[in-house]
């Protein structure tokens, strides 16, 4: 529920800020939050959690730095659904890195979802990319996709450490590490510092206490819950920010609407095992 009403306060500070100073300022904000709890915890920091927390920290400010770059251009509703497409792609990156052959039902749930895509995105061609006909990504479109890409990799690497380290110590290390790349990345990209403005600043409070809540609330719950499952539970996160939007006044087309069901149905049947052998003992036997 935190997750999806995101969306719309970072589209609302975007109007005030530019990406990479509000990523930024949010996830160290969090992160020294975080130290200030679990102050005394830090001295026992081992080399391992260090370098979990600094990788899941990297994660941490590519995706949330693509999803807040797309947020500029595309509404909140919008950003939301194309981002839950991270749900059908964790099989593909476990296949990818693990070696791990996806379930016949989550090739089901890539098809939907990215059926959902072509709805969400419109009905014009793409530019240069003739071949994908139907699909118009602009730039905060293809950023907000980039973003479901490493939010995936993100839950598998929480996933990977979950049981390993330290949750209290991870956390605090994931999110500064994430604030402070995105600081140093302001003069790479050319982004200069935004002019004070009440708005950004309570926004950018407001969520770098919903992210201590949001990565703390991961850490601890993947301990017990497989990437798999999580993804599933993840799989809400846009019905809240379309939810969210949509009080706010933002208004998704008909088509987009029935695209954003199919991505999250998507999500929904990726994770699926239905137990066929079970339902083929409940039909009658044929007569001999």
């Amino acid at each position: 529920m935190l997750w999806g009403t995101t969306f719309l306060v970072v589209h609302t500070a975007m109007q005030y800020a530019g990406p990479l100073f509000f990523v930024g300022f949010r996830f160290t904000t969090a992160g020294l939050l975080c130290l200030l709890i679990f102050h005394r915890s830090m001295r026992e920091l081992s080399w391992q959690e260090a370098k979990a927390g600094a990788a899941i920290g990297l994660l941490i400010f590519l995706g949330y730095g693509l999803q807040t770059h797309g947020l500029q251009s595309v509404s909140a509703s919008q950003s939301a659904f194309i981002t839950a497409l991270y749900v059908p792609t964790v099989p593909l990156l476990q296949w990818l890195v693990l070696r791990n052959a996806p379930h016949p039902m989550s090739w089901l749930g890539i098809a939907l979802a990215f059926s959902g895509l072509v709805l969400l995105t419109g009905p014009q061609p793409l530019a240069g990319l003739e071949g994908l006909a139907g699909l118009a990504v602009g730039a905060g479109e293809l950023a907000s996709l980039l973003a479901a890409l490493v939010f995936a990799a993100e839950i598998i690497l929480i996933g990977k450490y979950a049981g390993q380290v330290n949750l209290q110590r991870v956390t605090v290390v994931q999110l500064l590490v994430g604030g402070l790349f995105s600081f140093a990345a302001m003069p790479v990209a050319g982004e200069a510092l935004p002019a004070f403005s009440w708005v950004w600043l309570a926004c950018a409070l407001g969520l770098g206490t919903a992210s201590v809540l949001i990565q703390l609330t991961m850490n601890w719950a993947q301990k017990a819950v497989s990437p798999t499952k999580a993804t599933l539970i993840y799989a809400g996160e846009p019905i809240w920010g379309g939810l969210v939007g949509r009080l706010a006044g933002e208004l998704l087309p008909a088509l987009a609407l029935l695209g954003a069901g199919l991505v999250v149905l998507g999500a929904v049947v990726s994770e699926l095992r239905p137990c066929f052998k079970r339902w083929a003992r409940l039909l009658p036997l044929p007569r001999q």
